[in-house]
Order: structure tokens, then sequence, then C-alpha cells
């Protein structure tokens, strides 16, 4: 293996893992890598770690990770949801996030087997990328998202010592994490945009953690833009929505652009003349009685009525 290390920048006072406070001991290795960097590595049947990183599982999912699983089996998101993920909280909000849930009683990943992953074709993004990992940032005074790449060493995985000297470009392309990397830019951008919204914007209402949990069920949400709601309220031309009926991939990306739209403001869905104003009066006897609920919940009230006087 050769010593050129081109394209790796070593920690220094301007490095990115500078803005995180990374334990004393950690995996994650303090470099950023660049798709140039040269890397070796090589994971395969007969290497002494084979499925060693798959028998004590932390794997963080993303709506497109679920969408393929289901795929994969040929069935519904909300199914896959229900038997191969868990919910988690992805911060102190509250904010919906969703993990590939263990063998029962156990931290292996179900799909595990003696040969290997049984999903393999369809595996998470995760998966796809370790022993290296990937983040997007927006550096100061940047218009567009930055791809960082960085190293991910944990003493069982031997793939590390494999003479076998890449490119980490060549090794996203191996590893067929190009499309999800694609898919996943957008969502990746919803997170961080309502982590950083700051405190002038408060906690995240009930109605927007739901909107976001629907980004989960990708199945459902072709159903929702079916529904006679959606379609009296959005201009959908014919090929967006034949898109959107028949291609996962622009269902994903019409779900993300939703989402920004509801919940940032983002306005890229035209919504017809009159829409909003016909939808309120259609729903204003039900948006008054949960306004009536929350009034009697939190015991809101006049506080000029009621004091006495004099």
């Amino acid at each position: 293996m050769s010593d050129d290390k081109s394209g790796v920048t070593p920690f220094t006072d301007e490095n990115v893992f500078e803005s995180f406070d990374l334990p004393f001991k950690t995996a994650v290795q303090p470099q950023q890598l660049s798709l140039d960097s040269k890397i070796s590595f090589s994971c395969y049947k007969g290497i002494k770690c084979f499925n060693a990183c798959c028998s004590s599982i932390d794997i963080t999912l993303t709506p497109y990770d679920i969408l393929r699983m289901a795929r994969h089996f040929d069935i519904p998101t909300w199914k896959a949801q229900l038997q191969y993920t868990r919910p988690y909280e992805m911060d102190f909000h509250g904010m919906p996030g969703t993990k590939m849930r263990p063998v029962d009683g156990g931290a292996a990943c179900q799909f595990m087997t003696d040969e290997g992953c049984s999903i393999y074709e369809d595996r998470p993004t995760a998966c796809r990328y370790y022993p290296y990992g990937t983040m997007g940032m927006h550096r100061k005074g940047a218009s567009e998202f930055e791809d960082l790449y960085f190293v991910v060493k944990e003493d069982h995985c031997k793939g590390h010592e494999e003479d076998n000297e890449i490119t980490i470009a060549e090794f996203r392309k191996q590893q067929g994490v190009e499309i999800y990397d694609e898919m996943n830019r957008e969502w990746l951008d919803i997170i961080i945009k309502k982590r950083s919204a700051g405190p002038t914007v408060g906690a995240p209402s009930e109605r927007s953690m739901q909107l976001f949990s629907m980004s989960y069920d990708l199945d459902g949400f072709r159903l929702f833009t079916q529904g006679d709601g959606f379609v009296k309220m959005f201009e959908i031309d014919n090929d967006l929505r034949k898109g959107i009926d028949e291609n996962d991939e622009e269902l994903t990306r019409f779900c993300l652009r939703f989402l920004k739209q509801v919940l940032f403001g983002e306005h890229t869905i035209k919504v017809k003349e009159g829409a909003a104003k016909e939808r309120y009066e259609e729903r204003k006897d039900i948006i008054k009685g949960k306004h009536d609920a929350n009034v009697e919940k939190y015991s809101l009230r006049d506080p000029t009525k009621g004091v006495d006087e004099g």
C-alpha cells in the first residue's frame, strides 16, 4: 500500500470535527476525507471479523432505507416499519427518528446470516458506508451543502488491514451508496434546519412532528397525495402526478419538498387559487373545536374577566 495520503485533511484548528464535542475515546477518526482520499479496506466472507459489525447494531434509518427494505420484502412501508424498526427521539424536542430493530432479546441485526447480510442489495445507508461515514454541512458563507467523509475505526474490524487501496469515490460506487445519498440529502437538510431553528422558533409543534413522521411511511404519503383534500389544495401537473404514483424516487423527492413547504415555508408546490380559504371553511368547525379543547385543557382565560372590581 502507498504511503501517499493525498486528499486527507488532518485534525487542525480549522477542521470540522472541532465543532463537535467528541468523547475522548471514540471510533470516529479525527480527519476529514474527500472523494479523492485514498483508503485501504476490504470486507469479505472469510475475513476474521466477518459479521462482527452486525453482531451489535445501532443503525439509524432514513425514509429511503425503509422504502428499500419494504420493496425487498414486497410489503408496504408501514409494515416494514412495524416489523424491522423501532422509534427513538433524535433530540430533546422529541424529533421522531427510526432505528433498525435488532433480534429479540439481543443486539445482533435480524438480517445477519452465516453468509452475510440477507438483504444485501437493499441494505441501509449506514451499512453501505461502514466503516466510513459521511455528513453534510454548510460552511460559513457557502450556499450549498458540502459532503465530508470520515473513518470509523473499531477494534473488531480487520478490513482496514487489507491491502486494497481505493479512493472514497471508488468505495462509494462499489457500495452502491450514491442513490442513497441523493435520496437522503433533503431529509438530512430538514433535520439540520429543525435542529438549528433557534430559540426564536421554539419547540416544534405536534403537527409538525406528525408531518415529519409521515416521511418514514412513503407508501402512506403516496396515498395522502391521492386524497381529495390534497388534490383540491395543490396544483400537480400530469407528469409529476405520474411520477409520484409510479416512481419511488420521485415519491421520495416530492415528500421532502412537501415537508420543507409545510415546515419551513419553502414554497415549491403551487397552491390552487382560493384553495386555502375553501379548506378553512370546510374545516373551521373542527379548528374551532380543537381551539376550544385547548382553552379548556390549559385553562386559558381572559385576564380581564373574573377580577373583583374596586
